[in-house]
């Protein structure tokens, strides 16, 4: 009985040897976030806050940039990712959380929440990511951050189009290293996405 129970731990004891010595070691990547830049609360509304209730839309996001990973676009058009970093989740649930902080920056609008379905709210915002990479010039210059969205805003009881907007904005890093580069990332789409909410704020106030 012994030599039995002898013989069961030596066959373990390789197993346990060999998953300490295959473990990953590799530390995780780095993840960044992106953030709605708080607007002035000077700044004065160009019509009367109304308790719209819109629903910001998952968006569609262009093959190859439907991913948590941070895309490269290089002189010769190859597309890349940059290594050992990540969005802070997938690009279109990234995006979808940005607009609705850009909504709920804009001084003329309330009731703003993500959502997936077009009825959930009296009225939807759908929004098509057509580039969000940064794009290389020059080897070894630092990138320009290129976003670039398209967007439609439309009512949920008849699917009338009230309005489309497609802001395409290019920010500068000041270095070609990730935290420039994630921050002209974040300045481009912080753009973006006000443009989109001053534009649909104002077509809903005219409405």
């Amino acid at each position: 009985m012994k030599r039995a129970a002898v013989s069961v731990l030596l066959c373990m004891l390789p197993a346990a040897c060999a998953g300490s010595l295959f473990k990953d070691k590799t530390p995780p990547p780095t993840m960044y976030m992106l953030s709605a830049t708080p607007k002035s609360a000077g700044a004065d509304p160009q019509g009367e806050p109304r308790p719209t209730e819109l629903a910001v839309l998952r968006p569609r996001v262009r093959t190859g940039l439907d991913t948590d990973r941070i895309a490269a676009l290089y002189p010769d058009r190859r597309m890349d990712y940059f290594a050992d970093v990540r969005w802070s989740g997938p690009l279109d649930e990234v995006l979808q959380d940005l607009a609705v902080q850009e909504f709920h920056a804009n001084p003329e609008l309330r009731n703003v929440s993500a959502d997936a379905s077009v009825f959930a709210s009296m009225y939807w915002l759908e929004i098509e990511v057509a580039d969000f990479q940064a794009e290389y010039s020059t080897a070894g210059g630092a990138p320009t951050a290129h976003v670039h969205l398209r967007a439609r805003l439309g009512s949920s009881g008849d699917r009338h189009v009230l309005g489309r907007f497609e802001p395409d904005v290019r920010e500068a890093a000041t270095d070609n290293r990730m935290s420039a580069i994630v921050d002209a990332y974040n300045r481009a789409a912080d753009k973006a996405l006000a443009e989109i909410a001053q534009s649909a704020a104002q077509a809903l106030i005219i409405k």
